[in-house]
């Protein structure tokens, strides 16, 4: 994938929000039927899931947490709970090592066995289906990230902004594993914003099964 150009400054080069027929048309559609359709198959997993949370950690069994989508426009983003409460907390460090420590850790005793498992196979993120039927979210695209990361975004980086957050994106299948922060691989999704059609998203859902099965997993 072709990342884009930046200045001196490492400000990339101007950009437009993303326009034509697919990106407001087409992909709109695609994605609130396809989350309708793979809620079906999806359903009975869920209810699994949900029953074991509740009995592992209690209520709530759905983690609400305020993300950045298009525009800027902020969110709530849903999950399956994967650990104690008050795990997540938005005024915790969100650079470099520091954030993959307090923000994202698999050794992080609060993390509940069956969170484990569920954030290793992106199981916990089934809930954003939901997002997408709304209308918040799209199948494809850049993730969702916490209002005090993007606060901290070079100018440049906020063109991830352009299209809507999704299930999965560039950094999912490109570099999920490797051991960088998502943040730090804004250049991926810049990259998808400027070649964002449905043959790219085919593409990366497709890459997305290995990704999941493979030796890319996520904590």
């Amino acid at each position: 994938m072709r990342v884009p150009p930046r200045d001196d400054q490492g400000v990339a080069a101007p950009f437009e929000f993303a326009s034509g027929r697919y990106p407001n048309l087409v992909k709109p559609v695609v994605d609130r039927v396809g989350a309708a359709l793979l809620l079906i198959p999806a359903a009975p997993f869920m209810l699994i899931i949900a029953v074991a949370v509740a009995a592992g950690l209690g209520r709530p069994v759905i983690f609400r947490q305020v993300r950045v989508g298009q525009s800027g426009r902020l969110f709530t983003v849903y999950k399956f709970c994967t650990m104690a409460a008050d795990r997540r907390r938005e005024d915790l460090p969100s650079t470099g090592e520091d954030r993959r420590v307090c923000h994202k850790s698999e050794h992080d005793p609060r993390l509940t066995r069956l969170g484990r498992i569920l954030r290793r196979w992106s199981l916990d993120e089934l809930p954003q289906l939901w997002n997408v039927i709304r209308g918040e979210m799209s199948l494809v695209g850049p993730r969702p990230e916490l209002p005090s990361i993007v606060n901290r975004f070079a100018p440049w980086q906020h063109e991830r902004h352009a299209v809507k957050p999704g299930l999965t994106g560039s950094w999912q299948v490109y570099a999920r594993g490797n051991g960088q922060p998502m943040h730090e691989r804004t250049d991926l999704d810049i990259a998808y914003v400027r070649s964002i059609g449905l043959r790219t998203d085919l593409k990366i859902l497709l890459l997305t099964i290995p990704a999941v099965f493979g030796l890319r997993r996520g904590y």
